[in-house]
Protein backbone atom coordinates (compact mmCIF):
# COMPACT_ATOMS: atom_id res chain seq x y z
CA UNK A 1 0.00 0.00 0.00
CA UNK A 2 1.35 3.42 -0.94
CA UNK A 3 2.21 5.96 1.73
CA UNK A 4 0.63 8.43 -0.68
CA UNK A 5 -2.94 7.20 -0.16
CA UNK A 6 -5.22 10.16 0.59
CA UNK A 7 -7.63 10.20 3.54
CA UNK A 8 -10.35 11.97 1.54
CA UNK A 9 -11.22 12.45 -2.10
CA UNK A 10 -13.53 15.32 -2.91
CA UNK A 11 -15.14 16.16 -6.24
CA UNK A 12 -16.19 19.82 -6.48
CA UNK A 13 -19.88 20.70 -6.82
CA UNK A 14 -19.20 21.76 -10.39
CA UNK A 15 -17.56 18.33 -10.92
CA UNK A 16 -14.56 19.91 -12.64
CA UNK A 17 -12.02 19.58 -9.82
CA UNK A 18 -10.75 16.61 -7.82
CA UNK A 19 -9.16 17.27 -4.44
CA UNK A 20 -7.07 14.70 -2.55
CA UNK A 21 -6.58 15.36 1.16
CA UNK A 22 -3.83 13.58 3.10
CA UNK A 23 -3.26 12.90 6.82
CA UNK A 24 -0.64 15.63 6.91
CA UNK A 25 -3.42 17.98 5.75
CA UNK A 26 -1.51 18.37 2.51
CA UNK A 27 -3.87 18.71 -0.46
CA UNK A 28 -3.57 18.02 -4.15
CA UNK A 29 -6.04 19.70 -6.49
CA UNK A 30 -6.33 18.59 -10.13
CA UNK A 31 -8.81 19.68 -12.76
CA UNK A 32 -11.02 17.19 -14.57
CA UNK A 33 -9.59 18.35 -17.89
CA UNK A 34 -6.00 17.71 -16.77
CA UNK A 35 -6.91 14.29 -15.36
CA UNK A 36 -8.75 13.37 -18.57
CA UNK A 37 -5.97 14.55 -20.87
CA UNK A 38 -3.34 12.67 -18.86
CA UNK A 39 -5.38 9.53 -18.29
CA UNK A 40 -3.07 6.56 -17.77
CA UNK A 41 -5.33 4.34 -19.88
CA UNK A 42 -4.09 2.43 -22.92
CA UNK A 43 -6.84 4.23 -24.85
CA UNK A 44 -4.92 7.50 -24.33
CA UNK A 45 -1.33 6.44 -23.66
CA UNK A 46 -1.26 3.35 -25.85
CA UNK A 47 0.94 0.38 -25.18
CA UNK A 48 4.01 2.14 -26.60
CA UNK A 49 4.94 5.82 -26.54
CA UNK A 50 4.33 5.95 -30.30
CA UNK A 51 0.67 4.97 -29.66
CA UNK A 52 -0.11 8.16 -27.70
CA UNK A 53 -3.30 9.89 -28.84
CA UNK A 54 -3.48 13.65 -28.29
CA UNK A 55 -6.68 14.43 -26.39
CA UNK A 56 -8.58 17.40 -27.84
CA UNK A 57 -11.79 19.18 -26.91
CA UNK A 58 -11.64 18.23 -23.23
CA UNK A 59 -11.83 21.70 -21.65
CA UNK A 60 -15.41 21.24 -20.40
CA UNK A 61 -15.19 17.58 -19.35
CA UNK A 62 -16.50 16.80 -15.86
CA UNK A 63 -16.20 13.94 -13.42
CA UNK A 64 -19.29 11.75 -13.07
CA UNK A 65 -17.92 9.22 -10.58
CA UNK A 66 -14.79 8.15 -8.71
CA UNK A 67 -14.33 4.53 -7.67
CA UNK A 68 -11.58 3.06 -5.53
CA UNK A 69 -9.50 0.29 -7.06
CA UNK A 70 -8.11 -1.90 -4.30
CA UNK A 71 -5.90 0.02 -1.90
CA UNK A 72 -3.73 1.60 -4.55
CA UNK A 73 -5.77 3.67 -7.01
CA UNK A 74 -8.97 5.25 -8.25
CA UNK A 75 -10.91 4.95 -11.46
CA UNK A 76 -12.48 8.17 -12.73
CA UNK A 77 -15.59 8.20 -14.90
CA UNK A 78 -15.84 11.28 -17.12
CA UNK A 79 -18.92 12.65 -18.86
CA UNK A 80 -17.37 12.02 -22.30
CA UNK A 81 -17.62 8.28 -21.62
CA UNK A 82 -13.96 7.73 -20.74
CA UNK A 83 -13.63 5.43 -17.73
CA UNK A 84 -10.70 3.10 -18.40
CA UNK A 85 -7.91 4.99 -16.63
CA UNK A 86 -6.65 3.60 -13.32
CA UNK A 87 -4.96 6.44 -11.42
CA UNK A 88 -2.56 5.05 -8.80
CA UNK A 89 -1.81 7.18 -5.75
CA UNK A 90 1.76 7.56 -7.00
CA UNK A 91 0.57 8.64 -10.46
CA UNK A 92 -1.75 11.29 -8.98
CA UNK A 93 1.13 12.76 -6.96
CA UNK A 94 3.31 12.67 -10.08
CA UNK A 95 0.64 14.53 -12.05
CA UNK A 96 0.69 17.30 -9.44
CA UNK A 97 4.48 17.42 -9.19
CA UNK A 98 4.86 17.60 -12.98
CA UNK A 99 1.86 19.81 -13.69
CA UNK A 100 3.71 22.77 -15.27
CA UNK A 101 5.86 20.58 -17.53
CA UNK A 102 2.94 18.34 -18.52
CA UNK A 103 0.47 21.15 -19.15
CA UNK A 104 2.89 23.31 -21.15
CA UNK A 105 3.87 20.32 -23.28
CA UNK A 106 0.19 19.53 -23.89
CA UNK A 107 -0.57 23.12 -24.95
CA UNK A 108 2.42 23.07 -27.34
CA UNK A 109 1.21 19.80 -28.88
CA UNK A 110 -2.27 21.25 -29.41
CA UNK A 111 -0.80 24.34 -31.07
CA UNK A 112 1.57 22.30 -33.26
CA UNK A 113 -1.31 20.14 -34.48
CA UNK A 114 -3.78 23.04 -34.85
CA UNK A 115 -6.11 21.49 -32.29
CA UNK A 116 -8.16 23.03 -29.50
CA UNK A 117 -9.04 22.36 -25.88
CA UNK A 118 -12.58 23.38 -26.75
CA UNK A 119 -14.98 20.81 -28.16
CA UNK A 120 -16.26 21.31 -31.70
CA UNK A 121 -13.54 23.81 -32.59
CA UNK A 122 -11.41 23.29 -35.66
CA UNK A 123 -8.37 25.46 -36.19
CA UNK A 124 -7.30 26.10 -39.76
CA UNK A 125 -3.82 27.34 -40.53
CA UNK A 126 -3.83 29.48 -43.65
CA UNK A 127 -0.53 29.66 -45.50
Amino acid sequence: MSKLKPEKIIVSKSKDVLKLIYKSEHEITLTAEYLRVFSPSAEVRGHRSSDYILQVGKKNVVILDVKTVGFYAIQIVFDDGHDSGIYSWDYLVSLRENYDKNWNSYLRQLKNENKSRLPDIQILKIK
